[in-house]
């Protein structure tokens, strides 16, 4: 079987970068992010200091996690690297894999707040609990946005921008396949409009998608007492016709 291509590799995150500036409203990360530092700041035992947010994408998390927190980010993508280092140039940004980069230092809180899918299987969430593990202070808090199946639904989404004569259009399809039990399909097509031509791209993300209580067993494993917190409805506006995309916050600190 192919191995299906890494997201170093993907369109969206590389070539296609650009079009998160015209689709992406930077009212719509604070809408994400404002609440991932409040339940940070709840979770902790101490001050809040520095924060290690892996996947970082494109920055727009980080607009409003640097106004709380010194940060620094991490990103497989080279192309969202780029667009993260112009959005938020006083934020270190380092390339790695969240599953496996090692920075030799600790930090206050550690968050992954839209990088959870890019998880595909159980050993995947391990080793990225591990590298959050490796790199809090003793009682510091992991704050991780999960996409738990309970709930989860074949969806469509439709995001849409313009700028300098640039129309971008993203369609996106989720696809559940019974038969490929803790993964689902995340299908792109971009319809752009420059100069008068279009051009149209596609490509297919193979995501990972478990149940509640399996998120709650690897972080139980791993030496993390989480809470969750609901979080749905931040992708209503975008979701074409019935569906849903429930999403829960999971904040904590490693067992003593």
């Amino acid at each position: 079987m192919t191995e299906p291509p890494r997201a170093a590799d993907w369109l969206a995150y590389n070539d296609l970068a650009w079009t998160e500036r015209l689709i992406a409203d930077p009212e719509d990360y604070r809408a994400e992010a404002e609440p991932c530092i409040d339940l940070i700041r709840r979770a902790a035992v101490g001050p809040v200091e520095t924060l290690l947010h892996l996947g970082s994408g494109a920055g727009g998390h980080d607009r409003f996690f640097k106004q709380a927190f010194r940060v620094t980010g991490v990103d497989l993508s080279p192309g969202m690297l780029a667009l993260a280092r112009e959005t938020n140039p006083e934020v270190e940004y380092i390339h790695g894999d969240m599953r496996t980069v090692r920075l030799g230092r600790t930090f206050d809180a550690v968050a992954v707040p839209d990088s959870s899918d890019y998880l595909r299987t159980r050993a995947d969430m391990e080793r990225t609990l591990a590298t959050a593990a490796a790199h809090l202070e003793p009682g510091g808090v992991l704050l991780f946005v999960a996409k738990p199946a309970e709930g989860f639904s074949n969806n469509n989404f439709a995001y849409s921008g313009e700028r300098d004569g640039v129309h971008v259009t993203l369609l996106e399809n989720n696809h559940v396949d019974p038969s490929r039990p803790e993964r689902y399909e995340a299908v792109m097509v971009w319809l752009i409009r420059q100069g008068g031509r279009l051009s149209v791209h596609h490509e297919t993300h193979e995501l990972g998608l478990f149940a509640r209580a399996v998120w709650e067993a690897q972080f139980e494993q791993a030496g993390f007492r989480m809470r969750a917190t609901a979080m749905d409805g931040h992708y209503d506006q975008w979701l074409l016709g019935e569906g849903s995309y429930p999403m829960t916050a999971y904040t904590g600190t490693l067992s003593p």
